[in-house]
Parts: C-alpha cells; sequence; structure tokens
C-alpha cells in the first residue's frame, strides 16, 4: 500500500521541523510523532528523550506488535481453533487495540483483515449450527433408543444385568446433547419411569427372597440339629430312613443365606457322614462274620450233595435233617452268597422230597390227606413268620428282620413243594 497524501490539519507555519519521516509516519525535531492515516496526520505521543529514530521505532515496533497479533488471530478463526462466539469477542477486542492503537505503520489495513473475518466466523457459525442440529438428531434417535430397551428393560425379571445395563444406559443418556426442552423432558420422564419401576420391582423380590432365605436358614438349623443327634444312632435301618427323609427336607428348604448356608450344610453333613460311617464299618463286621459263616456252609453242601443219588430215603433223610440244623445254626452269609448256597441246598433237600414223594405216591393210602394237612400248617406257619416280620421292621430291628427274610423263604420253598405234592395227589 502506497503512503497516504499528507493532508494534515496542522499548517506547515506552526509545525515543528521535520526531523525523521517513514512510509507511515514522521518525528518532529521536539519527538513528536505522527501516523498518516486516510483522514490525515494523528500524533500517536512523543519520544523526546532518543533520537527521531529511535522514536520512530519506539511506535513501528507497536505497529509491528499489533499486525502479529491479528495474524494469529486470521490463522486460528480460519483454522477453527476458536469457536463463533469465542472468535467474534477476541476480533472485538482486537479491534478495540487497533483502533486506539498509538502505533506508525498500515492501521486501516489490520481493520481490513479484521472486518474480513467477520463472514469466515458467520460460516463457521452456520456450519456449527448445522453440526448442533445433526448431533441434535442423533441424540434423539439415540435417546429413543435408550428409552426403548430401558422400557424393555423395566419389565423383565433379570435382577442381575438389568440392574448393570440400566446404568450403562444412564451414562450413555448424560454423555448425549440436549435435544430441545419439550423433547428432552418427555423422553428422560419415559426413561426415569422404567428406571423407577424395574427398581422397586428388583428391591421387592430380594426381599421376598431374603424372607425365604431367613426362614430357609430357620429349617435348616432344625435338620442339622436333628441330624447330629441321629449322628450315633444305632438302629441302621431306621435311622437310614429318617436321614433320607431330612435329605429331601434340605433340599425342599431351598438357599440359606450365603454366609450360614455352607456353615450348615457341614454341620448336616458331618453329622450324615459320621452315622453311615459308622454303619458302614459295622455292616463290613458282619460280612466278616457272614464270610466266615459262607465258609461252614460250603463244607455242609459238600456232605449234603454226597446223600446224592438217594440210595437209602431214611437214611438220607435223617442226615438231611441233621445237615439242616447245622446249616441254621451255621448262621447267616453275605447277602451276594445266600442266593448262591440257598439254591444248592434246597437241590439236595427236592431230591430228597423227590424220593419221597414217590415213595407215598406208591405206599400211603392217605397221600392226598397228609399233602394238603402239611400245606395248610406250612400256610399257618408262614402266617405267623409274616407277622413277626412285619412287627420287626416296624420296630427297625434290622437284625431280626434278616432272621425272619431267612426263615420265611425256607418255610415257602417247603410251602411250594408241599403244593404240588398235594396237586399230584388230587390229580
Amino acid at each position: 500500500m502506497s503512503a497516504p497524501e499528507d493532508s494534515t490539519a496542522t499548517p506547515e507555519s506552526s509545525a515543528p521541523a521535520t526531523a525523521v519521516t517513514s512510509e507511515w509516519g514522521r518525528v518532529t525535531a521536539d519527538g513528536t510523532v505522527y501516523v498518516r492515516t486516510p483522514d490525515g496526520e494523528k500524533a500517536v505521543g512523543q519520544y523526546p528523550e532518543g533520537t527521531p529514530e529511535e522514536a520512530l521505532k519506539f511506535f513501528t515496533d507497536r505497529f509491528d506488535a499489533l499486525a502479529f497479533e491479528v495474524d494469529l488471530l486470521e490463522k486460528r478463526v480460519k483454522a477453527g481453533a476458536l469457536g463463533p462466539e469465542e472468535a467474534s469477542a477476541s476480533v472485538k477486542t482486537v479491534r478495540g487495540q487497533v483502533e486506539d492503537a498509538n502505533a506508525v505503520g498500515d492501521l486501516t489495513s489490520l481493520r481490513g483483515r479484521l472486518d474480513s473475518l467477520s463472514p469466515v466466523i458467520a460460516a463457521q457459525r452456520e456450519e456449527k449450527k448445522a453440526e448442533r442440529a445433526q448431533k441434535v438428531a442423533e441424540s434423539k434417535v439415540a435417546k429413543e433408543k435408550i428409552v426403548a430397551e430401558a422400557e424393555t428393560l423395566g419389565e423383565s425379571s433379570d435382577w442381575r444385568n438389568g440392574a448393570n445395563r440400566l446404568r450403562e444406559l444412564l451414562d450413555e443418556w448424560k454423555a448425549l446433547p440436549r435435544l430441545d426442552r419439550a423433547s428432552d423432558d418427555a423422553l428422560w420422564r419415559r426413561f426415569s419411569t422404567a428406571r423407577t419401576g424395574y427398581t422397586r420391582r428388583r428391591k421387592l423380590h430380594f426381599a421376598e427372597q431374603h424372607e425365604k432365605r431367613d426362614t430357609a436358614r430357620s429349617i435348616k438349623e432344625k435338620l442339622a440339629t436333628e441330624a447330629e443327634s441321629l449322628a450315633t444312632s444305632l438302629e441302621w435301618a431306621a435311622t437310614a430312613g429318617r436321614f433320607r427323609d431330612l435329605m429331601r427336607d434340605w433340599k425342599a428348604a431351598g438357599p440359606a443365606p450365603r454366609e450360614v448356608d455352607e456353615a450348615l450344610w457341614k454341620r448336616f453333613r458331618g453329622a450324615q457322614d459320621a452315622f453311615f460311617s459308622a454303619r458302614d464299618e459295622a455292616n463290613a463286621e458282619v460280612d466278616r462274620e457272614f464270610a466266615a459263616n459262607a465258609e461252614a456252609k460250603e463244607a455242609l453242601l459238600v456232605e449234603a450233595e454226597a446223600l446224592l443219588p438217594v440210595t437209602d430215603l431214611e437214611a438220607a433223610k435223617k442226615a438231611f435233617r441233621d445237615l439242616a440244623e447245622r446249616w441254621d445254626a451255621a448262621g447267616k452269609v453275605p447277602r451276594e452268597r445266600m442266593k448262591d448256597l440257598e439254591g444248592r441246598i434246597r437241590k439236595v433237600e427236592q431230591a430228597i422230597r423227590g424220593v419221597e414223594d414217590e415213595q407215598w405216591k406208591k405206599s400211603d393210602p392217605e397221600k392226598s390227606a397228609r399233602a394238603d394237612d402239611m400245606v395248610t400248617k406250612l400256610e399257618k406257619a408262614i402266617a405267623d413268620v409274616q407277622k413277626d416280620l412285619d412287627a420287626a421292621r416296624a420296630a427297625g430291628n434290622e437284625k431280626k428282620v434278616k432272621d425272619l427274610e431267612e426263615n420265611l423263604a425256607s418255610r415257602q420253598s417247603f410251602l411250594e413243594m408241599a403244593r404240588r405234592a398235594a396237586d399230584e395227589f388230587s390229580g
């Protein structure tokens, strides 16, 4: 830009002689500094202590500082480093500094550069407005989605994950831009209502669960106490049955509070294990005794099976009666050996009975009457044994139950043979 025409209002005749001049100002001999503007010269100050050159430089340096500030502001505004409102305020501030500047330089160009920022800021303002509108539209979609999910969760019974998810949705809501007041308030009311309803039902659920757990604790404490009282019982059958009932009741009680449930279970299970360990040890002792009995019966079977085939019926019957007495005296055998041993002795018995039956058919005119009488007596004896067995079971006397079961099985075997004989005679 060329220097403006010197249209000073100060008459040359009254002005001091010019000491130094430049494109945009001059310094008089008395140190007064002037700046040239389109409206004429304007005194910007004095610098009497230095040389005219130093005076002019002092005020041109001021201009350079202003120009640097304008240049920096231009770059920041055009780069979008400032928001439209902040940019407008900054331009206004710098403009005031330029207007009031006591400096030598092209102040008019600085004003022009500042003026040229106005349309830039206006365009940025419109752009920000469009971005804001876009964000608000996106925010509305996002908030409607959050509200829909919250309302679905509000009706659910997912008490663990639902509460966590609602907290996440609240954080997402807070991170979104606000909408217009009416829309934002309406969506918030829906969201808040869903959260409140869910929270109320969740608290009610856990209150009910707490009450159930307290009830379960009371029940399980009683069950554990009873189990401990049964731990030393020697009534194996009856107590084992009671432990089964207690376990059924334990499962039906449901969970107690976590801090006591495990402790109560340890008490209950400890008592149960103590009882069944003692029972198993007692059974193991019985099994050891029964194993010796089985060996004795094995020896008796060798004698019994040596009676076959029968050549002397009376001698065989006498020998078998003696063997039968020793068989009963030998006692019980392990359950897994019972069927085999009983089967073998019955086979010998049946063989002898078979020979005797044949002789009856040939020699006894009262065969049918005797067979019927035998059936009647055996049926009465079996009925008496069955009555004793029922009483032993009711009393939980396991030892007597096993003895009577063996007695009953033996008599029923004899009854079966007697019935077959009676059928043959009647036929």
